[in-house]
């Protein structure tokens, strides 16, 4: 169920609602809005009596919520959540933003290989218009022997790229033991596909009260996403960035099937921002600017693009990394289109 509260509600009519619903039994979650605040009810196994809310001070409607997730859903948010991080060196816009029309842009490289190799691309990405800087410290890979990440020396190494190029850093976590250790240097904790139902991880990293960018798993549903989603939001944060990276399915031509229908059903289903990853997408460095052009063109919140200074020397991922060059060209197609949909870059 939610409580949706008056535009002049105090904070005591907030706190006397969310009383109630605890004194039942159940969870209280406010709710922000762009006008007024509304309180979600979560907890409860069958429907509630309108009636136990409405008469209370500041409550103007309470309606029940159809959707296994609540949070997450646009009935109990019909606005955009708009997901900010601080954006170093621009006093002009001190946040990089996701969502609320703005198109985000998140750049760099599979993994953290050295300070030069970070710093060099920062700077490439930051110029060429990326708002966030991507980089993996510690890497989930498919074989044990594979480069597993810098682990703290990477996350170090992203500071120091930060604290040059002004960008804030989007980094995985991988388990529940590192999400303070990341934390303290990340500004958006990434949960990657091979752990997006790992639920303990994505409570973990929702009580840390940053922007967490959860990618779909490799063969999961939109509910099973947006489930994982509700994780997240249920412990109070709504800063939360969903990342469609393509699914495995019957096709072998590509890495993964870029799921690009995805972006206009999510985005009726939830208020939080949908972005689109070409580059694990399909695991071609070829294919990737035809897919970043079509997220924008279906109105997708942003990309997450995959760039190294030498991809063929790269540790992870060298095949779908983009030059500096190949992207600062993307980015002059992705404004066009975004510009045509009514999207800032």
């Amino acid at each position: 169920m939610l409580i949706l509260m008056k535009a002049d509600a105090t904070p005591a009519d907030l706190g006397a609602v969310a009383q109630r619903v605890r004194e039942m039994g159940f969870t209280a979650t406010e709710i922000p809005g762009a006008t007024r605040t509304a309180i979600g009810i979560t907890g409860n196994e069958g429907p509630l009596d309108p009636q136990l809310f409405t008469n209370l001070a500041g409550v103007a409607d309470a309606v029940p919520v159809s959707r296994p997730y609540k949070l997450v859903s646009r009935e109990v948010k019909p606005d955009d959540t708009i997901v900010q991080a601080p954006l170093g060196k621009r006093p002009d816009r001190p946040f990089a933003q996701i969502g609320g029309g703005t198109f985000g842009i998140i750049a760099g490289p599979c993994a953290v290989e050295n300070l030069e190799q970070i710093t060099v691309t920062a700077a490439a990405v930051g110029a060429a218009g990326a708002t966030f800087l991507r980089g993996g410290a510690f890497k989930p890979r498919t074989s044990p022997y594979a480069f597993q990440g810098l682990k703290e020396e990477g996350l170090q190494m992203l500071a120091e790229a930060r604290a040059q190029s002004g960008l804030p850093i989007v980094t995985e976590v991988m388990d529940t033991r590192e999400v303070e250790l990341v934390a303290r240097y990340a500004d958006v904790l990434q949960i990657g596909a091979r752990n997006m139902q790992n639920f303990s991880l994505l409570e973990a990293c929702g009580s840390q009260r940053k922007p967490v960018l959860l990618k779909r798993g490799l063969s999961a549903t939109v509910q099973e996403w947006l489930m994982a989603a509700e994780y997240i939001v249920k412990q109070g944060n709504f800063q939360v960035i969903l990342c469609e990276r393509g699914i495995r399915t019957f096709e072998t031509q590509t890495r993964n099937t870029l799921d690009l229908g995805v972006i206009p059903a999510v985005k009726r289903l939830t208020h939080l921002p949908v972005i689109i990853d070409p580059s694990h997408g399909t695991g071609d460095r070829k294919s990737v600017p035809a897919l970043a052009r079509a997220a924008a063109a279906l109105g997708a919140d942003g990309l997450m693009v995959e760039v190294h200074p030498q991809p063929d020397r790269a540790l992870s991922d060298g095949p779908q990394s983009l030059t500096p060059a190949a992207f600062a060209e993307l980015m002059t197609s992705v404004r066009a289109i975004a510009h045509v949909v009514g999207l800032t870059v």
